[in-house]
């Protein structure tokens, strides 16, 4: 298991260099309002618009996504699987690919791909403060998804949501020649239906080619820091939630 309290102490120092914390807490309230209430920004890259959003993303939603799917990843026993390399499309900043391959006794390699430049900076960051073998390049979820690599399971986390519908319906080609193929695949996406009205389509159409849907709840044991920044911005995160298809 990776060392998170270092990571966090990273996470801080790089972020907060140069912000104050009104002003963290300010960009977190504009990022979770985009999020919720302005989600056809999302596909235009506005989540990580300027340094503010960008600490507000990596210091609040890095270690809840790290935390949930972590948490999912264990409950599927993903992490006793011998997978070699974990192939984390729309990786964002590596966090969920960070997060399987840190939850496993022998951690895979990681190959993310994410269409924004300083996502893909900051993942090849993650994985060398986690001390994990991985490498982040700009890429396509669909251009770059891995055909016949029987050895390669493929992670979707928190991606399929922000993906316009276009491109949603061609990745879930791929995703379905996956799963029919027998090979590993993890999607996990938020639990709140206003953000995944297209999950039930998916989930139809998935389960009838052999994974598994679910529905999931933790405790949410955030570490201080995202504690005290999420409290300032007005959020009380107190359960860790997600739903996920896999097939494993």
């Amino acid at each position: 298991m990776p060392n998170l309290d270092a990571w966090l102490a990273a996470l801080e120092a790089r972020h907060l260099a140069n912000l104050t914390r009104p002003e963290l807490t300010r960009a977190l309230r504009a990022l979770s309002s985009c999020y919720v209430e302005r989600r056809e920004k999302l596909t235009s890259g506005a989540a990580l618009e300027g340094a503010g959003k960008r600490a507000a993303f990596a210091l609040f939603y890095g270690p809840l996504h790290f935390l949930t799917v972590t948490a999912v990843v264990r409950a599927l026993l993903a992490h006793e699987l011998p997978i070699e390399t974990i192939a984390d499309l729309g990786c964002g900043t590596g966090i969920g690919g960070a997060a399987w391959a840190g939850a496993c006794e022998r951690p895979p390699s990681i190959a993310g791909v994410d269409r924004n430049p300083w996502a893909v900076q900051e993942a090849n960051w993650t994985y060398k403060t986690l001390g994990l073998r991985g490498h982040a390049r700009t890429g396509d979820a669909v251009r770059n998804y891995p055909v016949n690599a029987p050895k390669t399971a493929v992670l979707l986390a928190y991606t399929v949501n922000e993906l316009p519908a276009d491109t949603r319906t061609a990745l879930l080609e791929h995703v379905s020649e996956t799963v029919r193929a027998g090979s590993r695949i993890l999607i996990v996406e938020p639990i709140a239906r206003g953000v995944t009205a297209w999950w039930p389509d998916w989930t139809v159409r998935l389960e009838a080619d052999g994974a598994r849907a679910d529905e999931w709840r933790f405790p949410a044991k955030l570490p201080p820091l995202t504690r005290q920044i999420a409290k300032g911005a007005g959020l009380d995160p107190r359960e860790l939630l997600a739903r996920s298809i896999s097939r494993l």
